[in-house]
């Protein structure tokens, strides 16, 4: 009897264990969650005069919904700063048709955006490397960015992407926050996004660009 109870006190111990665990762990989601959500809007600093345009997956028919929405919420901003200089930042995946900075750019240009005002960086296929070889790409052309740049992507990456930015080296980053019109995409990023954003604390430090 008495060994039955030491068994019935040990498992009741690990139940609590669990319980424990789980509540932590759902404590932090929430943390990171909300760290999420604040950065899913417009945060605009002064005037900057750099955009860089986040890329995502393209498609036979040309760029995917999510990427649709980062680019028309660029041009909305360029009517009224036609002259900034744009970078379109994304490499070619394996299941694309072409790079996605390609993509951005020939959707920018059909809809009005003068092709001279933007930069193609198409090695980058994370959120890190977009800044790291978008930086690149502008020390190289000898554009300015000590007003500032602009970073467009959908509200739920700019958390992320504004902490990566900074360790690539711009300084006063702004944000523009394009919708997530694709309500399956919209919900799994958001689940997605707060884990994206321990791994790329962790792991996304500058310099250490693969």
């Amino acid at each position: 009897m008495k060994q039955r109870n030491n068994k019935g006190k040990q498992l009741a111990g690990w139940i609590r264990a669990l319980l424990a665990l789980i509540l932590v762990g759902a404590l932090s989601f929430c943390g990171l969650f909300a760290c999420v959500m604040y950065g899913a809007y417009d945060h605009i600093q002064g005037e900057p005069e750099v955009m860089v345009i986040l890329g995502c997956q393209v498609r036979r028919d040309g760029p995917s919904v999510l990427l649709r929405d980062r680019l028309d919420e660029a041009l909305d901003y360029l009517e009224d700063h036609p002259d900034m200089t744009v970078v379109v930042s994304g490499g070619q995946g394996p299941d694309e048709p072409t790079s996605e900075a390609q993509a951005m750019a020939d959707y920018l240009t059909a809809h009005g955006v003068e092709e001279e005002n933007v930069l193609l960086e198409a090695d980058s296929h994370n959120t890190a490397q977009n800044f790291h070889y978008s930086r690149q790409l502008l020390d190289r052309e000898g554009i300015d960015v000590s007003d500032g740049v602009l970073v467009v992507s959908n509200g739920f990456h700019l958390t992320r992407a504004r902490m990566l930015a900074e360790r690539a080296g711009f300084e006063r980053v702004s944000t523009l926050a394009a919708p997530a019109s694709h309500l399956p995409s919209r919900l799994y990023m958001y689940v997605r996004e707060p884990l994206a954003l321990v791994k790329s604390f962790l792991f996304d430090r500058a310099g250490q660009v693969s």
